[in-house]
């Protein structure tokens, strides 16, 4: 508001000064016509009657100084006034020879304080001409002034008129910035309390966009998306805990009650071995499930470093494989393109190999009876795609989205699945993602599932590449 103020009083002494000098100089210009009007007049009078020209040129002096408010002097050749506005031309004092020098260069026309007082200026207007005798020209100056009144009025309109704007402007100006205002001071107090409502771990409201800047909205949008992802992060920390107490829960109920049953004599001594052995098969759950959380927060932590080198992709699936060949043969499954020409890629054979285990292991677990697995082997523009297929059940749409989050179970795979913990696609993903590639599963419900490994053929040396 002062910027603004500061501005409108600079504007408006340039606009009114301004105003105030093309309004003078109009008037200067109509002071200039009625002179030389005047001196017209009196030539024509002079050349018709000389005798009582003298006479004519007071009445018009009367009437212009009546009509306009004009004071016209007539002086002679020697700067003797002849005709004076206010009749008295005999006092008045004479021109002096400056004047009458300055006349008979030029005609005068300006603001002037010094002819007729020191202290209230009037517009002037001065000039030379001549008035032909008989014999020759005579020549007679003329001095036409005439009051600032209409200047400084219409001065004085227009600073009122001006200022009445500026008020005005003023007004607008406070309306409008306080209304602005009042809205960043609205988001202000609206991002006060809701940031302090997400310092207390409440989210059940969020940030309004606010229609003000570009900046604002971004901030909106960035501290809405903040609180969301802590809200799912804690979401998903309650569901991972809620996940992790249960899996560990289960393994240490069931050694518990084996243990207890084995000391206090409910389990006959004839089959505590087969108990132990579900002892056995307990701990080994819990030591994997364990490993896995392990590799989990290494994973996240980025402490996990993969030991890159290049690697028969092609023979480690086919070990792999090897390993699941009883459960094989039991469900009189049919392998497909398992021969397929060798593909090598940079990888960190440890960590691929996990994540091969996990799909074949998958495949076998969830794949029908006398079903189909399939494999497949390429390379595309420097990409290798390791394809695994189970011919099944599938998986349905919204099962797709969340098959890779930690702990998660398809309903169907549930009661097929007693021993798995959910963590298996989660770390596989962590894997490959660490070869700066993609997992990606594809399914029609009722016929089949796949899930791709898709990596660059040396992760050491490219960028993170885009799904296929």
């Amino acid at each position: 508001m002062i910027i603004i103020f500061c501005v409108l009083v600079i504007l408006g002494a340039v606009i009114i000064s301004v105003s105030s000098a093309i309004y003078q100089r109009s008037q200067l210009n109509s002071l200039k016509a009625s002179g030389e009007l005047f001196r017209s007049y009196i030539s024509d009078a002079y050349h018709e009657t000389p005798d009582t020209y003298i006479e004519t040129a007071e009445r018009l002096c009367l009437k212009l100084a009546e009509e306009w408010q004009i004071r016209i002097f007539m002086y002679d050749e020697n700067g003797k006034c002849l005709v004076c506005a206010d009749g008295e031309a005999e006092s008045t004092p004479a021109l002096s020879n400056q004047v009458m020098e300055q006349l008979g260069n030029a005609d005068y026309l300006d603001l002037n304080t010094s002819v007729v007082s020191q202290s209230v200026p009037a517009l002037t207007f001065g000039s030379k001409f001549f008035v032909k005798s008989k014999k020759q020209y005579v020549p007679h100056y003329i001095m036409a002034y005439r009051t600032t009144d209409d200047v400084e009025s219409y001065t004085f309109v227009m600073l009122l008129i001006y200022i009445a704007f500026a008020f005005l402007a003023m007004a607008v100006c406070y309306v409008f910035f306080r209304y602005k205002t009042g809205r960043y001071i609205e988001y202000e107090s609206q991002l006060l309390k809701i940031t302090g409502q997400y310092a207390k771990g409440d989210f059940s409201e969020k940030l309004v966009p606010a229609e003000l800047s570009q900046n604002l909205q971004l901030i909106s949008d960035h501290v809405n998306a903040i609180a969301a992802r802590i809200e799912k992060s804690e979401e998903t920390s309650s569901t991972f805990i809620a996940n992790v107490s249960h899996e560990l829960r289960t393994p240490m109920t069931t050694i518990g009650g084996f243990v207890d049953g084995i000391l206090d004599g409910t389990i006959k001594k004839s089959r505590q071995q087969e108990y132990l052995v579900l002892v056995s098969q307990e701990i080994q759950r819990l030591r994997i499930l364990i490993t896995s959380m392990l590799n989990m927060s290494r994973f996240e932590a980025g402490t996990m470093k993969p030991n890159f080198q290049e690697t028969n992709i092609t023979d480690l699936v086919i070990k792999v494989v090897l390993m699941f060949e009883k459960n094989i043969e039991a469900k009189e499954l049919q392998i497909e393109e398992l021969d397929s020409s060798r593909l090598m890629a940079v990888v960190d054979a440890d960590l691929m190999q996990q994540v091969v285990y996990n799909l074949v292991e998958n495949a076998v677990k969830f794949v029908n009876k006398g079903g189909t697995l399939s494999f497949r082997f390429d390379k595309k523009d420097d990409i290798c795609i390791i394809g695994i297929r189970n011919t099944g059940e599938g998986l349905k749409d919204s099962e797709i989205q969340q098959v890779f989050d930690r702990f998660y179970k398809t309903d169907s795979s549930r009661g097929k699945d007693k021993t798995g913990l959910g963590l298996g696609l989660s770390i596989s993903r962590k894997i490959v993602h660490l070869h700066k590639g993609h997992i990606v599963v594809k399914s029609v419900y009722g016929e089949y599932t796949e899930f791709q490994i898709q990596i660059p053929v040396d992760p050491t040396k490219s960028e993170s590449i885009k799904k296929i």
